[in-house]
């Protein structure tokens, strides 16, 4: 085929794609005439070359498909030429010779691009290239390199804005950096502002994270003395949120320098303090007191004695800084620290004896605790938790809600218990949708309110549209007619005065799904007579313990941490043997063992949920995955995302994901509700009660166990005996509650 019997390059690009800008159109003609045919071997390759640019144009990605179709017979041929005689005819209609000084003839035959190779890639996200050809020889060319400059650097722009848009339900926060401790001066500013107005009103702030938007022109208002509980799906971003507010990175939060702020959301980092020493010590305001009253008073016996002081400081200005300190210290309740430690760590279940033992001998959950501890007992005026129940048991989250009843200053908590949340907040924030509405009252009354809500909406939304739609039939009738032509531009003028309200949209409703369990016959599980200690020497944690286990059972057990609850589920599933008694499995029986600490199964954070199960459960496709987790609300590229950037509550579905692909006959669960939000939990429990296996389930939630169990045993003292009573409620009343 020769160069005159077929169309010219510029000539396809203006028939196929007729509104693309003139350098543009310089930008793919040049390519194609400068190319080597074998660096472009089918239209594919072409298109992958060309198709980033053109389709970062708004180019329909069919027509430019077409187009490369069209242009590879052209490739390394002088194809803007139709002839020697014939200027370049560009598709806006002007010449080559209008267009630029004067038509410049391209040299004949190809041209071989040694980098060629490597320019194709400067299309793909985060790849930085220069659209150079490079070959054996430089050819003419028509381009303009400032509008081609130009229009790569908007291509780039374009394709990182794309690379860096994914759906706000990620939350990408995985190890929070901690908050930096306070300076001598800021706990000087914020102790001569005490009294001060200390409620905190934010307008019209973005929060985001790694390029993810979390809110967007957001309102939020905390009025000193009311206690919020902060609610939203999980993925959300709420922990973002918090410590948004904590590390005072919202700019607004600059207004209020004075306002203390406590945040608890990591476990304490064990030392060599005691318990009591380490909550003591979390109060900075009163260790900076403690060191001032020092320093004074050490100058106060140099000057007794007769030394000389350099600040010629006189005992009368010291005993005036020594009175100022000495009242703060009173504010604060400073002299009352150790007894006020000692019954916030007994409350949260610490004996005289555990309060006495080095942090770092504690538990991931028992740090956990110590670190609630430390933020109750400083009392900031902005308390921060994020979910503060996870880590207690029954007595511990019934104390801590009593205790927060009677909180003096501000309160913002992410929790899922409802329970927790209606005896605990006084309002509750609801965050969806890149945005913060509040409601009054605790979080049955919120549940009542947002349903009317959304229907209110809804009704004034769709009687705007029957409006909308009423006008606009008006408008397209009578517009161009003269008698009427007032009346249509009264009605047009109305509609661009209508408010523009959003469409009411539904929370996205989370399922969970067990498969049916292979049927077999009992006994299915059973201990007989079982005795455990960890050791020769230590007590026994359960002593003469005889259970008997159905595919129909639906079992709680409960009792104060440490009292071996964990440890019956391990003598259960075999992780542990008895050093009495004895422990009979079916033997065609499966278990599927859900860890409260289940990031741990979840190994390597690097990879994806579909990967994860890839490398779990090998021999399926790729959807065949996507499925499964779809079943428990990991859809869409939630399922592509690296683990590492995924919420509590999502790496928890990502693991309930797995335990259904084993088909299991008995789901053992270890605190399952942990990190789960408020809607995935009453979805997990309608899953349970459906799934035709049998439950064992360790929880604090009595709401979830009231919903799914219908067996208690209580494990305490060494015994596991099973409770006479038919609910969690009665169980919770026969307690002993700390004070």
């Amino acid at each position: 085929m020769t160069v005159t019997a077929a169309p010219t390059a510029a000539q396809l690009v203006g028939a196929t794609l007729p509104d693309l800008d003139t350098a543009l159109v310089e930008y793919v003609v040049g390519t194609v005439a400068d190319a080597d045919p074998n660096d472009f071997p089918d239209a594919s390759a072409l298109e992958d070359f060309l198709g980033p640019v053109l389709v970062a144009e708004d180019c329909d990605p069919k027509a430019v498909r077409t187009l490369c179709a069209q242009l590879l017979p052209l490739v390394g041929q002088s194809a803007t030429m139709v002839d020697d005689d014939d200027d370049f005819i560009l598709p806006n209609g002007l010449s080559g010779a209008s267009a630029s000084a004067g038509p410049r003839r391209l040299e004949n035959g190809p041209v071989h691009m040694g980098s060629l190779a490597a320019n194709t890639s400067s299309y793909l996200p985060g790849v930085n290239a220069d659209i150079t050809h490079a070959g054996a020889k430089r050819v003419a060319t028509r381009v303009d390199e400032k509008k081609l400059e130009k229009a790569e650097l908007k291509l780039k722009m374009k394709m990182e804005k794309r690379n860096a848009t994914v759906e706000v339900s990620f939350k990408v926060i995985d190890k929070p950096a901690g908050p930096k401790p306070l300076s001598d001066a800021q706990i000087q500013a914020i102790l001569a502002a005490r009294g001060r107005n200390n409620d905190i009103h934010l307008e019209n702030f973005d929060v985001s994270h790694a390029g993810l938007r979390i809110l967007t022109n957001a309102n939020l208002s905390l009025v000193y003395t009311r206690r919020y509980g902060l609610v939203g799906r999980n993925g959300i971003g709420k922990s973002t949120l918090l410590r948004a507010i904590s590390s005072r990175e919202i700019p607004a939060m600059d207004k209020f320098k004075h306002v203390s702020i406590g945040h608890v959301e990591q476990e304490l980092t064990g030392d060599d303090m005691t318990c009591l020493e380490s909550v003591m010590k979390a109060d900075v305001y009163r260790e900076y007191l403690l060191r001032q009253e020092a320093t004074i008073n050490a100058q106060m016996n140099e000057l007794a004695d007769g030394k000389a002081l350099a600040s010629g400081e006189t005992m009368a200005s010291l005993e005036h800084k020594l009175k100022q300190v000495l009242q703060k210290m009173e504010d604060i309740d400073a002299n009352s620290a150790e007894a006020r430690a000692a019954s916030i760590l007994g409350g949260l279940g610490f004996s005289p004896d555990a309060q006495r033992r080095k942090t770092k001998e504690f538990s991931g959950g028992w740090k956990m605790r110590i670190a609630l501890a430390r933020a109750l007992f400083t009392r900031p005026d902005l308390l921060l938790l994020d979910e503060p129940t996870n880590h207690l048991d029954i007595p511990a989250v019934v104390w801590l809600a009593n205790y927060l009843q009677k909180w003096p200053s501000t309160l913002l908590v992410v929790s899922h218990d409802r329970e927790f949340l209606d005896a605990v907040a006084t309002d509750i924030i609801h965050q969806h949708d890149e945005r913060l509405d509040v409601y009054r009252g605790n979080f049955s009354n919120f549940e009542k309110t947002r349903d009317e809500r959304v229907k209110q909406a809804q009704r004034e939304y769709d009687s705007q549209m029957e409006y909308r739609r009423h006008l606009q039939a008006f408008v397209d009738r009578w517009r161009y007619n003269a008698k009427k032509a007032a009346q249509a531009q009264s009605k047009i003028k109305i509609l661009e005065k209508l408010p523009e309200l959003e469409v009411p949209t539904e929370e996205v409703q989370v399922t969970f799904a067990f498969p049916d369990p292979e049927k077999i016959s009992p006994p299915i599980l059973q201990m007989d007579e079982v005795t455990f200690a960890y050791g020769p020497d230590s007590p026994p944690i359960i002593k003469n313990a005889t259970i008997d286990v159905q595919l129909t059972s639906r079992v709680a057990v409960v009792g104060p941490n440490g009292a071996g609850k964990s440890t019956v589920l391990k003598l259960l599933t075999g992780q542990l043997d008895p050093n009495k008694g004895r422990v009979f499995r079916h033997g065609r029986l499966r278990f599927a063992f859900f860890s409260q600490h289940h990031v741990d199964a979840l190994e390597d954070l690097s990879l994806t949920p579909v990967q994860f199960l890839a490398k779990n459960f090998p021999g399926h496709q790729d959807e065949e995955y996507r499925r499964q987790l779809g079943c428990f609300g990991i859809s869409g590229r939630v399922g592509l995302q690296s683990m590492g950037t995924l919420s509590g509550g999502q790496k928890s579905r990502v693991v309930f994901a797995s335990l259904a692909l084993q088909r299991p006959s008995l789901l053992i669960l270890d605190e399952p509700s942990n990190h789960l939000d408020f809607m995935s939990v009453d979805s997990l429990a309608e899953a349970l009660n459906q799934f035709k296996g049998g439950v064992i389930m360790v929880s604090h939630d009595q709401r979830f166990i009231d919903m799914v169990c219908n067996e208690i045993w209580v494990c305490e003292n060494g015994t596991l005996t099973k409770f006479a009573g038919d609910s969690i409620k009665e169980y919770a009343a026969t307690l002993p509650m700390p004070e």
